[in-house]
């Protein structure tokens, strides 16, 4: 294992945790009855997200909201699966808690998130031109109990919606009041341990929130994950009369160990433990810090933010493959500056006798992009250098969206978004230098239709796309793809339609059911573990989609989504790591006495990993469950995830590597990483 020193968490970070430490004194609450101070409870109820009526308002069939309660009454394994609300969407893992997760939806390996998507209160989360991979979506740095509700939308229908969203997006909200201070201390097996405090105060005219987290995890593998995290936010409220005023600072630090996906031939042979490593010294560390400014007048909203992104990440795929002496390990690295500003509007009117409502925006976005590198290492120690790059890569869009109503049962929504992309590279070798720019418009056309008072049919189609890594245009060392041979395009145009019907016979009952058709155009995507560039052809997704969200009685809730897709390479070759099943079910039960419980089971289905289809991943299924009993102002938890200790793969991937003794040209081998094995966590939280 390298000594390598790690960097402590900023100074900054350690005074914002202890302001918002502060916020969890006791406020007093005021209740129609109380006993010795103690706030009594005759019975709880919930209010889903899930449940929330959409005909007559939704633009598709496929986009929804989750809430508050579709949230925390279920356990949570790990952050990134707080994207799992959205029906038919999974997270995975492969490389250590601390790393963003990887994602599918729709017949897409999302990787870390090219094409899908996120914000937190408006502000985008995904990196371009990133270290590590396009469009990089790490949702470490999310306080799960923070978050408010998670809008989601599929497909390419919205024009709010811009880089990476062809497969989907979610919004999520974080909360802007609690009604009570909380503190929650979790143990689990595997050296688990979680402190989390929130809580909200009055100050001046407004309403300041806070909440800090800290995070520890040795985890189930034979290398210890020695996973370190800590999380803060920081929010304050104030209205100027009819407009509201929101400030807020985020804080992450997270640093782990990593075991990244084994040979299965090793584990075969009994030379690995499922559980075990081939290189010690994987792993990485991100820091990241925010500011947000924010005022919504209602018909108008505007906002400001600025990020600053510290990331490195240790990885060895193929071990002694290309170097047999020192090993292949090597270092991504990405430190950046990002700053951004917004402005939405919405307006009604009439045209003729016709009601319709008109919303439109303008976004820009600057990344400054100290560095972004790829070194080779040994032992955590830079070797040489294969890339590094300083990039300033700046992006303007605009969209508007009107939706008319064309009788008392059909509406119309056009949208058009526009998009403009400036970069600049200033490479650690001249001739990679680069840059340019490129544009991009996608107009979209939704129409929905009410059937009946309970049934609403849709039509939508649109285009959309998602940026590349702007060093596309130069392989490292090597020269810029000549414009008359067919530059590749930065932004990489996808088009999609869907048709769905959506039934909601009443507030406790509703379903959808969506086909869907997705393509992309052919583009020239940058691979960030090899630092080079690599040409795919254009490719066709299409799929059907079944939700439903059922509460049996008033304290049973069943939730179901299944999806099934097909993706084809525009030559008819199968598309590798795209899932052509997932299903998730879950159950959720309120007993009485403060007693609940929660059980949710998900599956995901085979995939091909190469072209021709002849080597595939194996299905796998996962269940997690949970039981709370609730006391006055204590509540005690106890979580036990993967229920069935299902030993089989979180994921798959097939390639070749070299372990020692092995040909000089290495193996083609299936390379995996298990599920985590069956693990039990307890929590108390206790409301002031």
């Amino acid at each position: 294992m390298s000594s390598t020193a790690r960097p402590a968490a900023p100074s900054a970070v350690h005074a914002a945790l202890a302001a918002a430490c502060a916020l969890a004194t006791p406020v007093v609450l005021e209740a129609d009855e109380r006993d010795h101070g103690h706030l009594h409870i005759e019975e709880e109820i919930v209010v889903y997200g899930r449940a929330q009526r959409h005909i007559g308002a939704a633009a598709t069939a496929s986009e929804g909201m989750v809430g508050h309660a579709d949230y925390h009454l279920s356990p949570l394994l790990r952050v990134g699966e707080l994207v799992e609300a959205v029906p038919g969407m999974v997270a995975t893992q492969h490389s250590g808690t601390g790393k963003a997760n990887q994602y599918f939806l729709r017949g897409f390996n999302l990787d870390h998130g090219t094409d899908f998507s996120a914000h937190l209160d408006e502000v985008p989360l995904n990196m371009r031109t990133h270290g590590h991979g396009q469009g990089y979506l790490d949702l470490n740095f999310i306080i799960p109990e923070m978050v408010e509700t998670a809008v989601y939308r599929k497909g390419v229908y919205h024009p709010e919606k811009g880089d990476f969203s062809s497969a989907g997006s979610v919004d999520f909200a974080y909360r802007t009041e609690l009604p009570e201070p909380v503190l929650e201390v979790a143990l689990g097996e595997h050296g688990y341990a979680r402190g989390m405090s929130a809580g909200s105060a009055l100050l001046g005219n407004g309403v300041l929130t806070g909440a800090v987290d800290a995070t520890r995890y040795h985890g189930p593998w034979r290398l210890d994950e020695n996973l370190e995290q800590h999380r803060f936010h920081l929010g304050y409220g104030h209205g100027f009369g009819s407009v509201e005023v929101r400030a807020a600072l985020h804080g992450y630090d997270g640093q782990w160990n990593a075991t990244d996906q084994l040979p299965r031939r090793a584990v075969r042979a009994g030379l690995l433990d499922r559980t075990g490593f081939v290189d010690p010294d994987l792993g990485g560390e991100t820091q990241r810090s925010a500011a947000t400014a924010q005022a919504d007048a209602g018909a108008w909203r505007i906002g400001a933010y600025w990020l600053d992104y510290d990331f490195t990440l240790f990885s060895n795929f193929t071990y002694l493959l290309d170097d047999p002496v020192r090993g292949d390990e090597f270092e991504q690295r990405d430190d950046r500056t990002v700053r951004g500003l917004w402005l939405h509007g919405d307006t009604s009117a009439w045209l003729a006798e016709l009601p319709l409502s008109f919303r439109w925006g303008l976004e820009a976005r600057l990344d400054d992009i100290d560095e972004v590198g790829l070194y080779g290492t040994d032992a955590r120690v830079r070797t040489h250098v294969r890339r590094r790059d300083r990039v300033e890569e700046t992006s303007f869009g605009a969209y508007g969206e009107l939706e008319l109503r064309l009788g008392e049962r059909l509406r119309s929504v056009l949208g058009l978004r526009a998009d403009y992309y400036d970069w600049d590279v200033a490479a650690l070798r001249s001739e990679d230098d680069t840059a340019g720019d490129d544009r991009l418009a996608s107009p979209k056309l939704s129409v929905a239709y009410e059937v009946t008072d309970r049934l609403e049919a849709y039509l939508s189609w649109g285009r959309g796309f998602h940026s590349n890594d702007v060093r596309v245009l130069h392989a490292a060392g090597g020269p810029a793809v000549p414009a008359d041979a067919g530059a590749p395009d930065v932004l990489a145009a996808s088009e999609g339609a869907e048709i769905g019907l959506r039934f909601e016979p009443d507030p406790s009952f509703n379903a959808t059911l969506i086909g869907f058709w997705l393509g992309l155009d052919s583009e020239l995507v940058y691979i960030g573990d090899a630092g080079v560039t690599e040409p795919s052809d254009a490719s066709v997704r299409k799929g059907l989609e079944l939700t439903a969200f059922w509460r049996a009685r008033q304290w049973l809730s069943l939730n179901a989504a299944y999806t099934a897709s097909d993706a084809e390479l525009d030559g008819g070759e199968e598309i590798p790591g795209a899932v052509e099943r997932t299903f998730h079910a879950g159950a959720t039960a309120l007993l009485g006495g403060g007693f609940r419980a929660s059980l949710n089971a998900r599956h995901l289905g085979e995939a091909p990993l190469v072209e021709d289809g002849s080597v595939r991943s194996d299905a796998s299924w996962l269940v997690h469950a949970g039981i709370a009993w609730h006391y006055r102002r204590a509540e005690f938890a106890l979580d036990l995830f993967n229920v069935l200790d299902s030993r089989d793969d979180d994921i798959a991937y097939y390639y070749a590597s070299r372990l020692a003794g092995e040909p000089a040209d290495g193996v083609l081998d299936t390379h995996f990483h298990p599920l985590e094995p069956r693990t039990m966590r307890a929590r108390f939280i206790l409301h002031f």
